[in-house]
């Protein structure tokens, strides 16, 4: 009785190791590991050039923005948007 639960727990045993390598070579986590270290050490190096493309983006962005305000203001009959032209007449 001993002896036949004892095999039936080695067997079990056995077979989750089994399963279990089966698993690390279908998933092979610590090359999924090893590549997201990689990813993120890249992104650490190239994150100041990543912010001057977006301060480049911001700035250009900014001056389409008071492009396009200024058109209006030029544009429009209300006093309020036409700041610089009371200053002159003043």
């Amino acid at each position: 009785m001993f002896q036949e639960s004892l095999e039936l727990y080695i067997r079990r045993l056995l077979d989750f190791l089994l399963y279990t390598k089966n698993y690390i070579i279908r998933t092979n986590p610590i090359k999924a590991m090893s590549a997201s270290i990689v990813e993120g050490i890249k992104d650490f190096l190239t994150i100041k050039k990543k912010l001057k493309m977006a301060q480049y983006r911001l700035n250009y962005h900014q001056h389409q923005l008071q492009k396009m305000e200024q058109l209006i203001a030029e544009n429009s009959d209300h006093n309020f948007l036409k700041g610089s032209n009371l200053d002159q007449k003043r």
